[in-house]
């Protein structure tokens, strides 16, 4: 590996010191890539890039195998700039794995390894191959036995002449792993020779050869049907590298022609599936492709399946790398790298290398230099880089000096920093003009050298010099402290009650020195006011100075929240605060759940929205049906429905009609923003002149509306019914001799299951008989039905979903009316008895199923359904659902802006063992409270959002997502240039360039992912389609260090 290599770097102490542009190690710009030459190739020669950027210019070596080689005058082995070029290059010589070294004054860096490997292709064996004799309908197999070569090659069969290719038709097929012809089903066209045709390609050149033939005889017999039997089967174990295409083959013999079928026996299906019907192909794999395949070939006598796993695993790869550093003299260093090994210009006693981590101790200026963190696993190897200046310097206040006048407020305090650029660390002592200073209940001289002066008076003015001294030398600065007076607020400002829509002042006036400027700002719960963007709903209300009043014009909800008023100079500030209180009309309610439902009533359940500071007093139920596309208010029970009620009954429904319902929620203020829609339901149907699905075979029923009292016209009253068979001719006749009565049952052994019937019905009372009604058609009991759905198919598509498909029974095999389909779902493991159940209306044939357990293997089966019950079931299939998705929120969340977009990090989540893998992010963004949030999906654990010009916070929340669902949510408060509470213990985030912490948690309720919460926006790492592929979470998974 060469981590013996010792190249100790020179160095001049005036050059370290120097401010001009300094000198720097190499870093390479090309590294030498895998290569592979062509036995007998026209080219003569083969290059090996290597190019280094570095200062002052690189020398260059290579090794190869670990040893240098020697560019000797006539040797094969040349330099050209920094590339190895080998003339002639010969196998038994030049294959193996080669590096280029790269050097200059400032350290030695190694190039990553890169192998020479020679491709050939020699000719078939000259033997003739037996012939081949089977009875015709027989599958039958070739061999290729394809002869010696390097790499692989791709393979074609020819049926008695060139160019007679044998197309891949379903009934034929050619390994492309073993070279070998598999035929399912022997025809007469079959006859003939066969020849294996191997083609090699490497580069731009293409070799083929090709066997002996095989000929093909055919015995006539009546071909009897079989069962298939899958022949060309894909390794048990097969292993891949994540981010390659992973291809499996699977072909059967059979009669007929066996169908191939594919399915991941331990997840979903993925989006990343290429199949024609002999291969699967996924491309771009990652783990959450890792599992056990099944290939199943099928035909009408039978079926046959076989098994395999694909192991996925990786190269090693960054997730994090060495950056260049500079450090002072003396100090101590640690450098973490998830490494082997580490290279660094030469092993010293003070120099430590523990668990991937160089540890300095007391550096001196002979450990500048290149150091490379080495990592690999049996799949490859890379390299870090970094260069570690060591510097001296004596104290320097050119770039930092003690700012020249330093003003303060009186009983104020004052924060005056020293910072001289210096290495090692200088001393720092303070004087105020010839008395030296000491910590005190006033003064305090922080670690860094800062002096802080607290209470300030009067007599505090004067100079004040910052001594600063190290071995290398010493130096000072001064400034001069001038006491101003204290601002103060003189009249603040009273918190308010207000209705939406009126108008408010909130005042505040001030005190401050008259040598300096005043100036007041305003912010709502902490966030600055922008008056040019506020829609005129803030004005300033006086132009004096010591005036800051604040006017609120047509307040809106939003305007609620905590007024501060600051009242500021260059040297202090003074704030008071009030709280505003706007009310208004109440927010929408929420989850409104659709339940109980019937032909005319249904259930109605919800939770309170915000009441927005006036109680609700009642709640309003719309709705919309297709043939009234508009939202219509409801009759409910009970008509009013009080404030404090979160449930309703929904009357005067529709039977079997479509609904939507809302609910909006109403105060003394007005009536507030409705609910999103419930989800769709349909009523149930009404009762009507037809039989009932209850009812047994061999009867009629025929089911009556009662007429009511104010149309029977006298006494005695009752109906006359006639009805005979669609098709006859002489009708039957009964009385219903009572007006309540509901029904009339027929009972004729003869009649068949949904048998349809006409029907007619007049009045009678003791004056005679009424007129006779129009004729309706009416069904005698149906059948349940007699077929089953086929063709079921279930895929997992959340750790506790899935979505079930299935192929219709035909209309024409069914005794009566179908109204759906029922899925029954069962754990492996127990009977079908304890199926759940979930029923589907009308012709769908597809349902979603909720609430599974994660990672659990089911079986389900689906049978159709009609008044009598439910038919016969399908075969059953299975699906596993996926883990769940992992428990841990993203962490240690930072931003940075820049410009108009903000670019926001975290750490990655890695899965657990018992927990899906991590294919995205969702991140749900929220200008404010009172906006609406946008949810973005990024593909790595970082992502860039455009933010307008005056953006000054937003609310975030950001989880993991994958197969299993989607994670626990980490939330989080962006901020940009407001005044931040002090750095908070334990955070370690970026911000723009400030010392201010950038992470505060905020519980954010409300918030969700439904799909009608917000847009969906893609950013520039967005992938909708495919998971990450170039820094994948679990890429340092196979790591071996």
């Amino acid at each position: 590996m060469g981590c013996d290599l010792r190249v100790a770097p020179s160095f001049i102490l005036d050059a370290v010191l120097t401010l001009s542009t300094r000198n720097y190690g190499p870093v390479f710009e090309e590294q030498p890539v895998h290569t592979l030459f062509p036995e007998g190739s026209a080219e003569e020669k083969v290059t090996l890039a290597c190019r280094a950027r570095a200062s002052p210019p690189a020398t260059y070596r290579w090794k190869m195998n670990g040893t240098e080689i020697k560019m000797e005058p006539d040797s094969r082995y040349r330099l050209v700039a920094g590339d190895l070029v080998i003339s002639n290059p010969v196998k038994a010589k030049d294959a193996g794995s080669y590096q280029c070294v790269a050097s200059n004054s400032r350290g030695t860096v190694v190039s990553r390894e890169a192998s020479l490997r020679f491709g050939f292709l020699q000719e078939f064996s000259a033997e003739e191959r037996d012939p081949v004799k089977i009875t015709e309908g027989w599958g039958v197999m070739f061999a290729c036995s394809p002869p010696p070569h390097y790499p692989g090659l791709s393979y074609r069969w020819l049926l008695n002449e060139f160019p007679n290719f044998i197309p891949a038709d379903g009934r034929r097929f050619v390994s492309q792993t073993t070279g070998n012809l598999y035929i399912a089903k022997t025809e007469a066209s079959d006859l003939g020779n066969y020849s294996c045709f191997a083609t090699s390609h490497i580069d731009f050149i293409t070799k083929s050869v090709f066997s002996k033939f095989s000929r093909l005889s055919l015995a006539a017999e009546d071909a009897r049907q079989y069962a298939p039997s899958i022949k060309a089967r894909f390794p048990a174990d097969t292993y891949a590298l994540a981010g390659q295409m992973v291809t499996l083959e699977c072909f059967a013999f059979g009669n007929p022609v066996p169908r191939i079928k594919w399915r991941k026996l331990d997840g979903s299906q993925s989006s990343k599936w290429i199949g024609s019907e002999p291969l699967l192909q996924i491309q771009d794999v990652d783990f959450e492709d890792e599992g056990t395949y099944e290939c199943e070939a099928e035909n009408i006598k039978g079926r046959d399946t076989y098994q395999g796993r694909i192991i996925i695993q990786a190269q090693p790869e960054w997730l994090e790398v060495i950056a260049d550093t500079e450090a002072d003299i003396g100090s101590d260093l640690r450098w973490s790298c998830a490494a082997a090994s580490w290279l660094p210009n030469g092993i010293r006693n003070r120099i430590e290398v523990s668990g991937g981590e160089l540890r300095f101790s007391k550096l001196v200026l002979e450990d500048s230099g290149m150091y490379q963190c080495v990592a690999e696993n049996k799949h490859g190897t890379v390299y870090a880089s970094a260069e570690l200046t060591v510097q001296a310097l004596a104290p320097d206040f050119r770039l930092n000096p003690v700012k020249r006048l330093i003003p303060a407020a009186r009983s104020g305090k004052v924060i005056i920093p020293c910072q001289p650029r210096a290495a090692p660390k200088a001393t720092v002592l303070w004087t105020k003009g010839t008395e030296l200073l000491i910590n005190s209940s006033r003064v305090t001289i922080t670690t860094d050298g800062t002096l802080i002066l607290q209470n300030i008076s009067k007599s505090d003015e004067g100079k004040y010099t910052c001594f600063a001294e190290n071995f290398m030398g010493k130096a000072n600065s001064t400034g001069i402290l001038s006491v101003r007076d204290a601002t103060k607020i003189t009249l603040a400002p009273s918190s308010a009650d207000i209705n939406v829509g009126e108008n408010l002042t909130l005042q505040c006036h001030a005190s401050h020195d008259p040598t300096m400027d005043l100036t007041f700002t305003w912010s709502l719960d902490d966030f600055p006011i922008d008056f040019d963007k506020s829609e005129g709903h803030y004005r300033r209300a006086s132009v004096k100075e010591a005036i800051g009043d604040l006017s609120i014009f047509n307040t809106q909800l939003k305007h609620s929240g905590r007024y501060t008023c600051t009242a500021q100079t260059v040297v202090d500030s003074a704030s008071e605060s009030a709280t505003l209180t706007v009310r208004g009309p109440p927010g929408p309610p929420g989850g409104v759940v659709v339940r109980d439902i019937s032909d005319t009533t249904v259930q109605l359940s919800w939770s309170r929205g915000f009441d927005n500071h006036s109680p609700i007093a009642r709640y309003i139920v719309e709705a919309r049906t297709l043939l009234s596309p508009k939202w219509k208010q409801m009759r409910t029970n009970p008509v009013n429905i009080e404030g404090n009620a979160e449930t309703a009954q929904v009357v005067n429904l529709i039977p079997w009609m479509d609904y939507e319902f809302r609910v909006l929620a109403s105060n003394i203020l007005g009536v507030g923003e409705p609910s999103l829609p419930s989800s769709k339901i349909r009523t149930k149907e009404a009762g009507s002149g037809k039989a009932g699905s209850h009812h047994a075979w061999g009867q009629l029923v025929i089911s009556l509306s009662p007429t009511l009292r104010d149309y029977q016209n006298g006494d005695g009253f009752g109906y006359i019914l006639s009805f005979r068979k669609k098709g006859t001719h002489g009708w039957l006749t009964a009385r219903v001799p009572h007006a309540e009565s509901l029904h009339y049952v027929y009972r004729n052994e003869s009649i068949g299951p949904y048998t349809p019937f006409e029907v007619k019905i007049k009045a009678y009372n003791r004056k005679g008989e009424g007129p006779e009604s129009l004729t309706a058609i009416v069904y005698s009991a149906e059948e349940e039905p007699k077929v089953a759905p086929f063709r079921v198919m279930a895929k997992a598509v959340l750790s506790s979903e899935m979505d079930v498909s299935w192929e219709p029974v035909e209309q024409g095999d069914m005794t009566g009316v179908l109204l759906g389909y029922e899925i029954r779902y069962w754990k492996d493991g127990d009977k079908e008895e304890a199926a759940d159940r979930v029923r589907t209306a009308g012709l769908v044939t597809s349902a979603h199923v909720t609430g599974l357990n994660p990672n659990t293997k089911y079986h389900v089966s689906v049978r159709a359904y009609n008044r009598a019950g439910t038919g016969p079931p399908s075969p059953s299939t299975n699906v596993t659902t996926t883990k769940p998705p992992p428990t841990r929120p993203p962490g240690n969340i930072s931003w940075t802006f820049s410009g108009s977009t903000v670019s926001i990090k975290w750490d990655p989540v890695v899965a657990k063992a018992d927990e899906s893998a991590v294919t995205g992010y969702k991140m749900l963004y929220r200008q404010d409270s009172h906006s609406a949030p946008t949810l973005y999906l990024a593909s790595k654990s970082r992502i860039d959002i455009p933010v307008p010009e005056d953006f000054t916070h937003a609310f975030v929340q950001i989880r993991v997502t994958g197969p299993g669902g989607d994670g626990i949510p980490a939330e989080v408060h962006i901020l940009r240039n407001s005044v931040l509470p002090p750095p908070l213990p334990g955070h370690n985030t970026e911000h723009g360039g400030t010392s201010y912490p950038s992470v505060f948690r905020l519980r954010l309720s409300n918030w969700s992912l439904a799909p009608l919460c917000c847009s969906l926006k893609g950013t520039s790492d967005v992938s909708l389609s495919s998971p990450p592929s170039g820094n994948s979470p679990q890429t340092l998974s196979n790591l071996s260090v």
